[in-house]
């Protein structure tokens, strides 16, 4: 069963969506909105980095648009979603209030999510399995300031775009896709995260961290990354019936202008 729409919103049993970064630059806040303007669910999970910390200690960022994210998400509560927030380590912050909830939203470590099919899913952000977090931190940090100044230039090149009429295009996953060492980097943790999640006796894991939207299975266990909302802007979604799928919002943009744009024929 594919999701209901009303009017021009999609409604999906559960939305998933990490590492949107508000508070800095590189936060595609605009699409975002439009993703949350165009889509319903009874339960939203928030799997981490919403809010980056690191970048907000160095220099203070906060747009209207990001204000804009933070009213529409409360919104949802009102309007009786469930929303649990997982904090990562970019909002390690909000960690130490694990188990509280602030104005409708619940604020866990970790959870286990029931599918409609009966399955249980693993839900956290992910950043416990990522081997330069934990070993090297410093190393993060560098890394960090490296992949700031990489979106700073995607900014300029999707404007570029923009001026030309071309649709969103992400540098930084295209980047990371032809470095050997990054998809490395990304297979592991993959296999690291659904080999811990199969220790805990549940059916699959739903994580964050590293920026890439993914649905596999691995030894059994079934794997799902919700991606970002940095440069792939991408959701992960379950179905009425319990089916998943990942959303890419700049696909789904793209395609509603086309639609938009395809001259109306008048009936014979």
């Amino acid at each position: 069963m594919d999701a209901v729409t009303a009017g021009n919103r999609r409604r999906y049993r559960t939305i998933w969506i990490s590492d949107i970064h508000l508070g800095t630059r590189g936060c595609n806040a605009a699409m975002l909105i439009d993703f949350l303007d165009h889509t319903d669910s009874d339960t939203l999970y928030l799997v981490g980095d919403i809010i980056d910390g690191w970048r907000m200690r160095k220099r203070f960022y906060w747009p209207a648009a990001h204000n804009d994210v933070v009213r529409r998400i409360m919104k949802r509560v009102r309007r009786g979603t469930r929303v649990v927030y997982i904090p990562g380590n970019h909002d390690e912050m909000f960690r130490q209030f694990t188990g509280l909830s602030f104005g409708g939203i619940e604020i866990r470590r970790r959870a286990i999510h029931e599918t409609a099919d009966g399955r249980k899913l693993l839900v956290l952000h992910g950043d416990e399995f990522d081997t330069v977090m934990l070993t090297h931190r410093w190393l993060a940090y560098v890394g960090d300031a490296a992949y700031e100044a990489l979106m700073r230039l995607n900014i300029v090149v999707n404007r570029v775009r923009q001026a030309f009429k071309l649709p969103y295009w992400s540098l930084s996953k295209h980047a990371k896709h032809k470095v050997k060492n990054a998809v490395a980097f990304i297979s592991r943790f993959e296999e690291v995260v659904a080999h811990a999640a199969g220790e805990r006796g549940v059916d699959g894991v739903v994580c964050g961290h590293i920026h890439t939207a993914e649905i596999r299975e691995i030894g059994g266990i079934a794997y799902y990354n919700d991606g970002d909302w940095v440069e792939g802007c991408t959701a992960l979604v379950e179905h009425l019936d319990g089916r998943m799928e990942v959303l890419h919002w700049a696909e789904a943009i793209a395609s509603r202008e086309r639609a938009a744009a395809r001259p109306v024929r008048l009936a014979a």
